[in-house]
């Protein structure tokens, strides 16, 4: 069982004319590689799921090809809740500017935290798993992390950012205080910091909350750092990924403490970038949202340099409906390899192919959405 979706899909920051088009870019991107994960997911039988120590034994080969398209999917989930936290933060600020009160911004969070949440046991579930089971992943985190941000919001920058980075590398310590040596962690301290199944396997925990809160409270920070000051973004955004590669690389050359007893087997590559994901260590977070840093910093460039790049809208269209997207695009694939009778039987180049052909099809759904979403800005698309 994978307890991957990439998952996330963040807020969209509401339209406006001084829209942030890098970071609709870099959601575009992530949706794009997203695909590109759960076609693997449906098609794929040689498909890697060795991303934590619960699912990978020490001395496994690992298929470079098979590896690194796995690997560059990795992005996904920290970008969609790192931006779902700026895009909370600069529609707070938008809001409040034009004269929303603050408890109506509360309530709207608190309802729509609470339906994404239950986008994964409603929606996502049956398509993953078989019936009866449920699945809490990246959409549960996400949701529950926007409840959780109602109050958070309240504290202040420097606060929220330590408490962030706090989430992010002191979960593996909380985890081992809590948990009992010998024992399976109880449902609560699981749901908090770790994946595992409950009741006989039907109810599966995929996504660990605490280090996902954690990025997106680092989320909220970069966001309220936009509302004040936009035009030191880029230099901010190269400097924070500076730093989080040089982490990564400290904490996997290291080998030890920070990387959720995922370790590094020898010196090569493959095992250099092996880290876990279930649950997120401090090493995986680091690469993660150092390489996202970066890549927005260029997409921030370009649209600094160029403006709004037509070559680039494609990305934009995505990222501007990215969670409706994301409530299509697993359906469309697993449905479609279930038809065609080859479900998990094929292999990368079915996946690269199934990649494609589900964008083709899915863009033009996405760009009607965003015209519809567009005509009715109050109505049910401000859920989705």
């Amino acid at each position: 069982m994978r307890f991957e979706a990439p998952g996330p899909v963040p807020m969209a920051v509401p339209a406006a004319s001084n829209r942030l088009i890098a970071l609709d870019w870099m959601r575009g991107l992530v949706m794009v590689l997203m695909m590109l994960d759960h076609a693997s997911g449906a098609f794929n039988a040689g498909r890697i799921r060795s991303d934590g120590a619960i699912s990978w034994t020490p001395g496994t080969s690992l298929p470079v090809d098979q590896f690194l398209t796995r690997w560059v999917t990795h992005l996904c989930a920290p970008t969609f809740v790192f931006l779902a936290g700026a895009a909370l933060a600069l529609s707070l600020h938008k809001r409040l500017n034009a004269g929303e009160s603050s408890r109506s911004l509360d309530g709207f969070h608190l309802r729509r935290g609470l339906f994404i949440a239950l986008v994964d046991p409603l929606w996502m579930s049956w398509v993953f798993l078989q019936p009866g089971q449920f699945l809490l992943q990246v959409m549960f985190a996400l949701g529950v992390g926007m409840v959780c941000m109602v109050p958070l919001r309240r504290l202040g920058t420097p606060t929220l950012l330590g408490l962030g980075l706090f989430l992010l590398a002191g979960s593996e310590l909380i985890r081992g205080l809590l948990e009992t040596p010998g024992q399976p962690p109880s449902l609560p301290v699981t749901l908090l910091l770790g994946i595992g199944f409950f009741a006989q396997g039907k109810l599966i925990a995929g996504y660990a909350l605490l280090p996902w809160l954690g990025v997106m409270c680092l989320g909220w920070v970069f966001g309220r750092s936009l509302a004040d000051a936009r035009e030191q973004a880029l230099r901010r955004l190269v400097g924070w990924g500076v730093a989080a590669l040089a982490v990564f690389v400290l904490v996997r050359g290291l080998n030890g403490y920070g990387n959720m007893l995922l370790f590094r087997d020898d010196g090569s590559l493959v095992q250099w970038l092996h880290v876990s994901k279930y649950p997120p260590s401090l090493s995986y977070a680091a690469l993660e949202l150092g390489l996202m840093a970066l890549l927005l910093a260029g997409f921030w460039w370009v649209e600094a340099r160029w403006g709004q790049v037509k070559m680039l809208e494609p990305l934009r269209v995505l990222g501007q409906t990215a969670l409706f997207f994301y409530l299509l695009h697993v359906h469309l694939l697993e449905g479609t390899a279930a038809v065609l009778g080859v479900k998990k039987q094929l292999g990368l180049g079915a996946t690269f192919l199934a990649t494609g052909l589900g964008l083709v099809v899915l863009y033009p759904v996405c760009a009607w959405y965003r015209r519809y979403k567009a005509a009715h800005p109050h109505g049910w698309t401000r859920y989705v």
